[in-house]
């Protein structure tokens, strides 16, 4: 009976130890993924800021910029990219959109993000845009891959339509969790106008006509939970800047906007919360049940071969087998 015990025992060892490296290796690069549904809104603020006065076309101080970010999932179209892409995809319709102090807009920029839903590494299909204009990405944007790693990655800039390194910096604790810090710098460049301008009747191809053209520069800032890749805070020291032309006073150049860009506050508070219940099943997968697993496989095993020594151990009360040998007689 011990002995049958002891095969059964074994039995569930090995499956628990065959388990473990198959759910950490197999299982969690295809089961953790992106939904394609996904919704989220984001509200950052420069307080103070510079804003540019179109009517004066001066540089004034404001006591605050909100910018308004959405991410929303468009289903449909993820699904008919998927049917030629061969992979399970998302497809991000995103829009930042600027308003200053009085509530009225300053800019408004649309961009559409394709991109693998385990990786997160861009795919390229049609309608991929940043303010309508067709781009190619190359490295990451809004969020870092799953189990994030302490090293540099190209990250996509919308308003160049570029991707340059965002650089590891290190380990910090923010609200709690280790993160890792990261820090990328945009020097001045020259770059589109948007195409919706804060002035009716101004368009681009109107202020490029007169010479004008629009510079910008950043330095921007991410803490990211490194289970789950989702930023947990992000920061930017923003620059923008109208130079030459007839609409610029003198020729030269005045800003357009410039202000540290924070998330606020309460963003922050329900980011942090919900990055810290998602990390929970990454981990599950990753680490506490490939782990667990493994532990269960080993108690199982020892405690069969207890079972097995015992099996082969005589019971009380009856003698060792006679192992002497018997000589027959010539």
């Amino acid at each position: 009976m011990r002995r049958k015990a002891s095969l059964v025992l074994l039995a569930f060892a090995v499956f628990f130890a065959a388990l473990s490296p198959l759910l950490r290796w197999y299982a969690f690069p295809r089961l953790a993924k992106i939904p394609p549904n996904q919704y989220q809104d984001m509200v950052l603020e420069a307080k103070p800021a510079t804003l540019l006065d179109y009517g004066t076309m001066k540089a004034r101080q404001v006591p605050k910029v909100s910018i308004v970010q959405t991410l929303k999932g468009n289903v449909e179209e993820s699904e008919r990219i998927e049917r030629t892409a061969g992979r399970d995809v998302v497809v991000w319709d995103a829009l930042s959109h600027v308003v200053g102090p009085d509530g009225k807009m300053v800019s408004q920029i649309p961009e559409r993000y394709i991109f693998d839903a385990h990786t997160q590494e861009p795919v390229h299909a049609t309608g991929e845009m940043v303010d309508g204009d067709p781009v190619r990405r190359t490295g990451i944007e809004f969020k870092w891959p799953f189990l994030t790693e302490p090293r540099d990655y190209d990250y996509f800039d919308a308003q160049t339509r570029t991707s340059a390194p965002i650089h590891y910096k290190g380990t910090r604790t923010f609200r709690g969790l280790d993160v890792y810090y990261f820090e990328q710098t945009i020097p001045w460049t020259k770059v589109p106008l948007p195409k919706k301008m804060p002035v009716q009747g101004i368009t681009p191809q109107a202020v490029e006509k007169a010479g004008t053209s629009r510079w910008y520069s950043t330095k921007r800032m991410f803490w990211v939970d490194p289970v789950t890749g989702a930023p947990v805070n992000g920061e930017e020291l923003h620059r923008e800047e109208l130079r030459g032309g007839s609409l610029v006073p003198g020729g030269g150049k005045v800003t357009a906007f410039s202000g540290h860009v924070k998330m606020r506050p309460d963003y922050v508070a329900a980011t942090v919360d919900l990055v810290t219940s998602q990390r929970r099943l990454v981990l599950l997968l990753t680490s506490y049940l490939p782990w667990g697993f493994l532990g269960l496989g080993a108690a199982l095993l020892t405690l069969s071969l207890v079972l097995e020594a015992r099996g082969r151990r005589p019971g009380p009360g009856r003698p060792e087998p006679d192992r002497t040998e018997r000589v027959s007689s010539a």
